[in-house]
């Protein structure tokens, strides 16, 4: 039996592995690649260029790889990339990315995507990422891996978003969020560290006791960023995970959530 439905319409210049399912009235446009046990649901459109790895589940009515909602974009071939194994679900929208940037939104892998989810262009997301309902990310926003955005947080453009960090329904996100904090309220504020997320994918004791004294370095001691970085990187000794937030640090270009 066919895995396309008979009412599915998959363009010359899609490129789908044998066993990629598409299911009825889906849309499947020129310069779509699709690899081996991806699942596309009804109704689902999927525009190039743009590809898609292995075992993906794409649920009805999702926008995939469609034209970037800025006005600058005047029709050049831009892109989007996404890894294996995401879900995405009901009514999510993930666009191509601008010349403005680099051309390319890139998704990784093992990410969820809940409904109404929007991933503007020229994102940037990592591995093991969750959106929760309405969650949205303006343009060029970087949200790294094991992050987690409550249902309806909203993500300004230009922000970057650390790793293992948590924000609460509803976040208003403007600026950056170092890895490992959680954030939330109206207006949004840092709400200490994620350590039951960390608990749970094997980050050590020590390294959590680490990554506490830092956040309390940050938003406790009345220091200035660039001293409590210091006084962080003289902590993190051979702990991985404080350097990587001594590392995104360094490179907050819009300043942190404070």
């Amino acid at each position: 039996m066919s895995l396309i439905h008979p009412t599915a319409i998959i363009d010359s210049g899609a490129e789908l592995d044998s066993d990629v399912t598409v299911g009825p009235y889906s849309f499947i446009g020129t310069g779509v690649k699709i690899g081996s046990g991806t699942v596309i649901g009804s109704h689902v459109v999927i525009k190039g260029p743009t590809a898609i790895g292995k075992e993906n589940r794409i649920y009805q009515f999702s926008s995939i790889g469609e034209d970037p909602q800025d006005k600058k974009y005047a029709a050049e071939i831009t892109r989007l990339e996404i890894g294996d194994r995401n879900t995405i679900r009901e009514f999510s929208s993930l666009h191509r990315g601008t010349k403005q940037d680099q051309s390319l939104t890139k998704i990784g892998s093992d990410n969820l995507f809940m409904a109404y989810t929007h991933v503007a262009h020229d994102c940037v997301i990592g591995d093991h990422v969750i959106m929760a309902n309405g969650a949205s990310l303006a343009g060029h926003v970087q949200l790294h891996s094991h992050a987690i955005l409550g249902g309806f947080t909203l993500v300004h453009q230009f922000t970057k978003i650390g790793q293992y960090s948590f924000a609460a329904m509803g976040s208003a996100i403007t600026q950056d969020i170092p890895p490992f904090v959680m954030v939330g309220g109206k207006p949004t504020k840092p709400h200490g560290i994620n350590s039951v997320g960390m608990e749970r994918n094997g980050i050590s004791a020590e390294d959590i006791r680490l990554i506490r004294k830092a956040y309390k370095m940050i938003y406790k001691m009345n220091l200035r960023l660039e001293d409590a970085i210091d006084q962080m990187e003289d902590l993190a000794g051979d702990s991985k995970e404080l350097s990587a937030m001594v590392n995104f640090l360094r490179s907050v270009s819009r300043g942190i959530l404070r």
